[in-house]
């Protein structure tokens, strides 16, 4: 079982001590939806940009992977698609490995986002420059070796992070209330029929990790 790590920041700062022998080091960050990823991989390269101060550190997202709605649209059963966005056999694996292999040895890559508000892949939104020494990658799948996912081999650690399904799924359930205007029985719904699903593969991956890291929900304030 991986352990936990103390201090992220530090051991990433030890990955940048060492010159990478491919172009760039590349640092794994999966977990269940809903337990943080992409905030701690934002919050980290922040951190250690700002002690440096230069940008040797970026953080970015498998969400540009996401299958676009028209090739969803061409599924066999288009509406199970839909209902199951997020799954591993709706994103584009092979692409992702693809701009892995880019990154790794250290090119200018163009990286894909993800409009929320279209609900669509974005190409090219993002731009890593040859200056980034190490790249922060999150996401649910990056472990996974089914539904043609093979992108494991291309990162030089992988980090977990370790938060249990009730309080990841809790918080999916404000997130969707909020950002979708939905109530609370249809956020549950979203959750118990595609989110909790999702939430079990990605569990798998914990086992796999070289380390896990926390993210505990912070307490309110005493009044």
């Amino acid at each position: 079982m991986p352990a936990q790590l103390q201090d992220p920041v530090a051991h990433l700062r030890e990955w940048l001590s060492k010159p990478a022998p491919r172009g760039r080091w590349l640092i794994g960050l999966s977990g269940l939806p809903g337990s943080g990823k992409s905030t701690l991989a934002q919050r980290w390269a922040h951190e250690i940009n700002a002690q440096m101060d230069t940008e040797w550190v970026t953080a970015l997202s498998m969400d540009g992977f996401h299958l676009p709605k028209a090739a969803l649209a061409r599924f066999p059963e288009p509406e199970a698609a839909f209902a199951r966005r997020g799954a591993p056999w709706t994103f584009d694996p092979h692409a992702l490995r693809a701009q892995l292999v880019a990154l790794r040895a250290g090119e200018s890559v163009a990286w894909p986002g993800f409009e929320h508000a279209v609900g669509d892949p974005v190409p090219g939104a993002l731009r890593v420059s040859p200056q980034i020494r190490l790249a922060l990658v999150e996401g649910l799948y990056l472990l996974h070796d089914q539904h043609g996912w093979d992108v494991a081999s291309c990162f030089d650690e992988h980090w977990f992070v370790d938060v249990d399904i009730d309080t990841a799924m809790a918080r999916l359930e404000n997130r969707h209330m909020a950002a979708n205007q939905q109530g609370r029985a249809q956020a549950r719904a979203r959750l118990d029929g595609n989110d909790r699903l999702n939430a079990d593969i990605a569990a798998t991956a914990r086992a796999k990790a070289h380390w896990l890291v926390s993210n505990p929900t912070p307490r309110a304030p005493a009044p």
